[in-house]
Parts: structure tokens; C-alpha cells; sequence
């Protein structure tokens, strides 16, 4: 793409009365360039088994092709119609809690052969009917695929045959990886394999949930092949992933593996909600920007984020700005709502669009007028964000999935780990990128972040020592090397391989009640939180300590120096002000600065190079109050005031408000 895109999902099928030329002038008026259809409207397409209705998309394609509008095509799959239910009840998803009825979206079975038979017929007639109409520029492969928690006695005969191959045909050695002798799980003949919905091993849970993700990667690899028989080379493909949720996107998706599953498309998409009005933090749009881009390292597609949403997401005045920019600074060449108007039926009535329930413009809309304006403006200097990252994050699914099956005391969950770590960067202004656990090129990075790696593989915690050994940072935290990746517990001394590296050992952990700390970094009354490990040291030394009558004898975080490089162990969960002074410390003595421009939160400064080679500084007020940046070393163009600044020059932002910087030396 040669032009930044600011978009909208649209349903004519939905509207109460033809409004389409309206609309469309409405559109341009906002500067929107592009709309996604069809996705969601499955039972209007093929209204009876076999009987295609295109009507609602040729209006639109037509229209928006007239109007210079680019379209997005979405395969209709993640909602079925109900003459398919019908006929073919098998269709519905059988999870632990039973089969689904029907009525809500993606209640089926993905792996179903009779849904797949469907899916690919409409696949294959839409496609033909669209993929030379020239307004068309990509397609978007089904709509926030999960799994579902398919279960079905199908699913389980493909489940036993992947442990076959994973084992190698022998149930000795699954009884022996996953401890099935306990409580008589053992099973010594492949026939007679229980169903997985009743299992009490955490093992057996655990691998069933990666095949699960496996399944998603599958079925978006499989509808990914099928439009490649058909798009142009000019057409992408893209999917628009979601995320773990915890009053909008909050982490890593439990029941998708993003870094497998973003292999079959040609530009990663997601869908970004968040907190707003005095809780907008902008952390959702970072994290969650951050995770896109790590997953091909490139630029990527928010396909849907709130316009107005719930009430309590409705925007201030200048927030909805302010995230269309912010959304651009963490790598993003298409910023899209979901969606144009609110619904007047249905469950999403009140997840409101950038229209209201009356279509009349509104100030969402006004605001919207002013992004279109200035993307169009300013596009060719803030398309195609490319960044390079000093700092990574590893994330781990099947930590992810161990930590659900043997919850961490206090309700902490693996994602409020990973979030603890990178919302203290964010604030911090240290920007950081992702990797799994797959990951091989670790000294790209100068520090590694290692949120709560309780499923560890013993070849990445080699690497990671390696790593460590040569130069890198490493800051792990408590729940970390303690099971290999089929949640079997390692049986030696914790942390397993990593014991040298980080110069500690434990051998007890305990609820974080009444317990103090104490160190360098720490504040009067700083207590741990929830749950904590002894730590005892080796070769590390103490950053923080336990203050407690029996827990005083042990460390709470520890620094140790391994050959050329630091390892730092977080034995505990503690408050992010002290978290930010330990990281800060670690990060400064491997010299790693923050972004130049502001000392942290609410101001955040993102960076990177535009596609002409120049530097392009974001500095983002998330604040109800002006605030003042200052201006980076170096010359620079303020984009949108065309104001010229120099080094050290303070820079005002109003509330909610922004400041975009090219680099003109």
C-alpha cells in the first residue's frame, strides 16, 4: 500500500433504510479510504443452501469504487446460517459444557467436514464474484478465529492420533511424560483413550489446548490457500486477531498461537479495544501494536478499535484523535473502526460506531474529519513505521495455558504478569518488541524480558543462557523454568538450567501475606504481592529482601552477573513504581535509554524511521491536563503545525493532545 488507510467495517445488509449514497458522502467527507464488508453476513449471502444473494456487495463495491474507496473483503465463516444448523446439527461445537445451541457467532466446530464443505463453497463464489472488481484490494480471512473449545468425539480421535505421532506410537511414553500413573490414568492401549473433556492432568489439558491452537493456524492456513487461488497479485491477505480480555485487549490470546497462526497471511491484522475516557493510558494500543508487529516484523492492520463503543468507552474530546496517531506510532498502516453506524437490533445494539443510532454527524464523526484530513496530509511521511528495538518480551502460550490449569496465589494471572513488566517499560518509555519461545535469534536483542515461564523448554532456557553468557540482559520472574513444555515439572533445583545464570536457587514458595520488602530501590510500606519464592543465593546478589519474621532470611530479587552479561530474578510481584526504579537500573547499567523527550507517563514517546529514512518522533499526552515534552537532540519538523524545533525546546501538549516530529537534518 502506497497511502495510509482509515476505514470502517460498513453492513449495508444492516441498515434500516437505503442510506448507501449518504453514507459514501458522509466517508469522504471524513476522509475514510477504505471499508470491510461481508464478513459477518453469511445468511444474507447464501440466504438457502446453495442460493447466492451478492446484491448488498455489488451496491457497495460499486459505490465505494465510485468514490475512490478501497475495500476489504471478509470471508463469512465465523457465523453460520441457521438452514446450515439445521441440516446438519453435527455443525455445532461440542465443548466440556456440551453441544452450543444456536444464536450467538462461532458456536461451530472448525474442523467439522460438512462446515469446512460449506466454507468453501461460499468461499469460492464470493471470491469469483469479487476478485476483479477493482475497488477490492484485500481479504480478510474469517473474524477473530479461536477454537472454541471444540471437543467433539472427531476432535479427540485427531487429538489421540497427534500423541501417537508425538510419541511414537507408544503409550509408555505419554503415561511417563504426562504422569499418568496418577490416579490410575494410565492408558496402555491407544483404544482406550478417555475422553479429554473429564481429565484431572495438567499435562493432558495442556497438550490438548496446543492442539486446539493448532487447529486455528490450520483452519486460517487452509481459508489463506483458498483465496490465493483466486486474489490478484495487487490483493493481500490479512486476518484480524484478538487478544487475552480484561475489560478490552488486555495480553496474550490464551486459545490462538499468533506467531504460527500470522505465518499464512501477507500483513498481520487485530483488533484493538481498550479503556477510555479517564483511564485511557494508551497501554492497550501499544501492547497490543507491539504484539502485531512482532509477529511477521513488519507493519500491520488495526481491523477494528472503538469509535464510540460502550458508554463508559464513549471518547473525550481529543481522545479519538490522539489514538488514531497513537495507533500510527507502534507501527499501524491502517487504522479502522468497528464500525460506521450503530446498530438498531441485536446484541451489539449498544456498542456504538462512529455514527450514532440517528446517522447524524456527530463530534466522533467531526474528530474523525480531522484524522482523515491529516492522514491524507501527512501520509506519505508516517506510512510504513519501521522500528528497531533494543528490548524484548517473551511470551509463551503454554505458560500461558499451565498458569490457568495451576493458578498463582492472589488471582495473578500469566497476563497480569506480562502486562506488570511491559506497562512499566511503556510508561518508562522504553520501547520493546515480542518473541516466543521459538525464537532463535536472541542477540538482536540487548535485553530479554521473561514474564512467568512456568512451560519452558530445556532448548530455549539453553539459548537463554547462552544469551546471557554472551553479553545480554536477562530479568525473569517468579513462575519461571519450573516445567518443561508438557507441564511436567522439572525435578531438580529451581530454576532449572537457568540456576547458574541467575546465581539463586529455591526450594520453598509461600503466599505473599504480611510481608514486607526491603532494598535499595524500595519505599516505606512496599509489601509483595500475592505470591512469592524463597530465593536463595549463589553467586547473585540481593536487590530486594523479604521483611518478615520467618521470610527475612531470604531474598526477594536478586542481579547476578553470568560471563559478559546480567541476569536479574523477580521472586515476586511488587508495586510498578519500584518495579520501574529496578528495571530502569538494570537498563541504564546495559546502556539502553529510554525515548528522548519526556521522563515517562502520562507523555509517551514512540519512534522509528519512515520509509524516506527519516527519524519520526511521536510524543502522546494521555492526560486530561496539558503537559509539556521537549523537543530530542537533533532538528525537526513538527508535522502538523509545520513548526520548526531544535534540541531541548519544550514542546506543549494539550490535554489528550500530540505532537508528531520528522527529523529534517
Amino acid at each position: 500500500m502506497n497511502e495510509l488507510l482509515y476505514g470502517v467495517a460498513y453492513y449495508d445488509e444492516y441498515m434500516p433504510y437505503d442510506r448507501l449514497a449518504d453514507d459514501v458522502k458522509m466517508m469522504q467527507e471524513a476522509g475514510i479510504n477504505l471499508v470491510r464488508i461481508a464478513e459477518s453476513t453469511w445468511s444474507t449471502l447464501e440466504p438457502e443452501d446453495g442460493i447466492f444473494d451478492f446484491s448488498h456487495i455489488d451496491r457497495v463495491l460499486d459505490a465505494m469504487g465510485n468514490a475512490g474507496i478501497h475495500v476489504i473483503i471478509g470471508t463469512p465463516t465465523y457465523a453460520i446460517p441457521p438452514w446450515m444448523e439445521k441440516k446438519h446439527p453435527d455443525i455445532m461445537v461440542v465443548t466440556k459444557n456440551g453441544r452450543s445451541l444456536y444464536g450467538a457467532r462461532q458456536i461451530m466446530d472448525i474442523t467439522n467436514k460438512a462446515y469446512l464443505f460449506y466454507c468453501e463453497r461460499v468461499i469460492r463464489r464470493l471470491l469469483t464474484h469479487v476478485k476483479d472488481h477493482p475497488a477490492v484490494i484485500g481479504y480478510q480471512i474469517d473474524n477473530e478465529t479461536k477454537h472454541f473449545g471444540t471437543a467433539s468425539d472427531s476432535v479427540q480421535r485427531s487429538f489421540v492420533e497427534y500423541l501417537k505421532r508425538k510419541f511414537h506410537g507408544s503409550t509408555e511414553e505419554m503415561n511417563r511424560e504426562f504422569g499418568f500413573h496418577y490416579w490410575s490414568n494410565a492408558v496402555h492401549d491407544w483404544k482406550d483413550f478417555p475422553d479429554v473433556r473429564g481429565t484431572i492432568n495438567g499435562s493432558l489439558a495442556g497438550e490438548f489446548e496446543k492442539f486446539q491452537r493448532g487447529l486455528v493456524t490450520d483452519f486460517l492456513a487452509w481459508q489463506a490457500a483458498l483465496v490465493r487461488e483466486y486474489k490478484r497479485d495487487d490483493q493481500f491477505i490479512t486476518h484480524n486477531f484478538d487478544f487475552g480480555w480484561k475489560g478490552g485487549s488486555y495480553g496474550v490470546q490464551p486459545d490462538v498461537n499468533h506467531f504460527h497462526a500470522a505465518r499464512c497471511l501477507d500483513i498481520t491484522g487485530c483488533d484493538i479495544y481498550h479503556p477510555s475516557q479517564s483511564k485511557l493510558t494508551g497501554a492497550e494500543v501499544a501492547f497490543c501494536g507491539d504484539l502485531a508487529r512482532s509477529l511477521k516484523h513488519d507493519n500491520y492492520f488495526v481491523l477494528e478499535t472503538q469509535a464510540q463503543g460502550f458508554p463508559d468507552w464513549t471518547p473525550y474530546d481529543g481522545q479519538l484523535r490522539l489514538l488514531a496517531f497513537s495507533h500510527l506510532a507502534s507501527g499501524a498502516d491502517l487504522v479502522e473502526y468497528w464500525h460506521w453506524h450503530s446498530l438498531h437490533n441485536a446484541c451489539e445494539t449498544y456498542w456504538k460506531g462512529l455514527l450514532s443510532h440517528d446517522f447524524a454527524p456527530n463530534h466522533p464523526y467531526r474528530e474523525a474529519c480531522t484524522v482523515g484530513q491529516d492522514f491524507k496530509r501527512l501520509g506519505d511521511k508516517l506510512l510504513h513505521l519501521q522500528k528497531k528495538n533494543e528490548i524484548a518480551i517473551l511470551v509463551s502460550n503454554e505458560s500461558l495455558t499451565g498458569l490457568q490449569l495451576f493458578p498463582v496465589n492472589g488471582g495473578i494471572t500469566y497476563n497480569d504478569v506480562v502486562r506488570w513488566l511491559y506497562d512499566a517499560l511503556y510508561e518508562m518509555n522504553y520501547e520493546c518488541d515480542f518473541i516466543s519461545p521459538e525464537e532463535e535469534h536472541l542477540s538482536q536483542y540487548r535485553a530479554i524480558l521473561m514474564p512467568a515461564f512456568y512451560c519452558a523448554p530445556q532448548d530455549t532456557l539453553l539459548r537463554l543462557a547462552e544469551y546471557v553468557r554472551k553479553g545480554g540482559v536477562l530479568v525473569g520472574t517468579f513462575k519461571s523454568c519450573f516445567t518443561n513444555e508438557n507441564v511436567r515439572v522439572y525435578p531438580d533445583v529451581q530454576p532449572h538450567i537457568l540456576r547458574e545464570c541467575f546465581g539463586i536457587h529455591y526450594h520453598q514458595f509461600a503466599a505473599a501475606a504480611e510481608t514486607g520488602l526491603a532494598g535499595e530501590f524500595c519505599l516505606p510500606g512496599e509489601e509483595a504481592t500475592g505470591f512469592m519464592e524463597c530465593l536463595e543465593t549463589d553467586s547473585a546478589a540481593p536487590i530486594l529482601s523479604y521483611v518478615h519474621d520467618n521470610w527475612g532470611q531470604y531474598a526477594a530479587a536478586t542481579q547476578n552477573r553470568y560471563g559478559d552479561g546480567t541476569a536479574v530474578y523477580l521472586g515476586c510481584m511488587f508495586s510498578k513504581p519500584l518495579l520501574k526504579k529496578i528495571l530502569h537500573s538494570v537498563l541504564e547499567t546495559a546502556a539502553i535509554l529510554p525515548n528522548e523527550g519526556s521522563a515517562g507517563f502520562p507523555v509517551i514517546v514512540r519512534k522509528g524511521c519512515n520509509s524516506h529514512g527519516k527519524a519520526i518522533v511521536y510524543l502522546l499526552n494521555y492526560s486530561g491536563d496539558e503537559q509539556k515534552a521537549c523537543c530530542p537532540a537533533g532538528r525537526w519538523l513538527e508535522l502538523l503545525s509545520g513548526q520548526k524545533l531544535e534540541s531541548g525546546v519544550p514542546i506543549p501538549l494539550p490535554k489528550w493532545g500530540f505532537a508528531v516530529l520528522e527529523e529534517t537534518a
